[in-house]
């Protein structure tokens, strides 16, 4: 009963910090704002392309041109437009100087094709629409010198829709606002871990400390009682940090809350224990906040909450896989977008594990000390 009287307490002295209520709410809130909306266009998965420029020159017979001005008009509808060129003009100059996407050459021979290496993506776009149109061609005119009865059959049979785009994770991806709700929950957590260091050595700069200590309670009643506290009021603030993003942001958080919500509660543990343990390796105050800061500026920037890094390798890759970030988010987005509940198992592991180590480091130092 004690635990529960001692854990109550610090859960409502810590609501009646404003300070801290207003950096573990409206902090991670204004972020994910900010960084949700000014970086949505990284997460855009629509690739735009935009307006293609062909430059073509045309020598060949009358029988030839009007299909492939058909074939223009329909390509300009694709948002592909193509000039003649001058008799003065040099076509291939034109597209090293990157005036033009790609140059055609139509003659009876056949149709010459050159693109720019500068535009690769849409040289091969008009290339692949052009060996398409001329093997329609081929076909047709095969057909008309055979069976010239069949040729309207042919022409209906033949479908422009030559590709069909299909993609194999097809809404399986978080959007900006997706992903900063994930990156500022998970951030918001670790944080717990400053308000975690001062769970005891608060008491202490306080001058509470000797009046917990000559009180009728145990002192691992008080121990374990500050850190359910503790633990309490930080998973709190993660659910209405949770909560905001959901309902105002729209954010997507999938259609396994609980597992979701166990994940961040193990990071709020490991968070919380880090916090606590380093309180008693780090003998002064001014040096444990020093290290409790980088430590957690370091994981928040490795583990991507200010941005999205992708394809690390070296050096890079083994610091973002030292974040806790890292593998929470890893896990989440398994969860949400795959509804892989398995993938919570390694980063809930990992999580209780750091933290009982942590845990064990405050157990041994708080029973060696005299008083709190």
């Amino acid at each position: 009963m004690n635990i529960i009287n001692i854990a109550l307490n610090e859960f409502k002295r810590n609501i009646r910090d404003i300070r801290t209520l207003v950096f573990m709410l409206a902090f991670p809130i204004v972020l994910m704002l900010i960084l949700g909306t000014a970086l949505s266009s990284t997460f855009d998965k629509n690739i735009k392309i935009g307006k293609i420029n062909v430059l073509y020159t045309e020598k060949n017979d009358s029988s030839f041109s009007a299909p492939f001005q058909s074939f223009i008009e329909e390509a300009k509808k694709q948002d592909i437009h193509f000039s003649k060129a001058s008799e003065r003009t040099d076509g291939k100059r034109a597209v090293k100087q990157n005036h033009y996407d790609a140059y055609v050459e139509v003659t009876d021979k056949g149709i010459q094709f050159y693109g720019s290496e500068r535009n690769s993506i849409q040289a091969s776009m008009v290339e692949g629409m052009l060996t398409a149109f001329t093997d329609k061609y081929n076909l047709i005119t095969e057909v008309a010198k055979e069976k010239p009865e069949q040729v309207q059959a042919v022409l209906a049979s033949t479908s422009s829709d030559f590709v069909k785009e299909a993609s194999l994770n097809a809404d399986k991806a978080p959007g900006s606002m997706d992903y900063y709700a994930m990156a500022m929950t998970t951030m918001i957590a670790l944080y717990s871990a400053i308000s975690a260091s001062s769970l005891i050595r608060g008491e202490r700069r306080r001058n509470t400390a000797i009046r917990l200590a000559i009180a009728p309670i145990n002192k691992m009643e008080i121990f374990l009682g500050k850190i359910l506290g503790g633990i309490g009021i930080n998973f709190v603030c993660i659910l209405l940090v949770m909560a905001f993003s959901r309902f105002a942001f729209r954010a997507n958080w999938g259609s396994h809350p609980g597992m979701v919500v166990l994940l961040l509660f193990t990071l709020v543990f490991l968070a919380v224990s880090f916090g606590l343990g380093l309180s008693y390796i780090i003998k002064t105050d001014q040096g444990m906040q020093t290290i409790v800061m980088i430590v957690l500026q370091l994981a928040a920037f490795f583990g991507g909450a200010y941005f999205r890094i992708d394809n690390a390798d070296g050096f890079l890759k083994l610091m973002t896989n030292l974040s806790p970030l890292t593998w929470a988010r890893d896990a989440l987005t398994k969860i949400i977008y795959n509804n892989d509940l398995m993938a919570a198992l390694p980063s809930i592991s990992l999580n209780i594990g750091i933290a009982i180590i942590f845990l064990l480091i405050a157990i041994v130092a708080f029973r060696k000390r005299e008083g709190l």
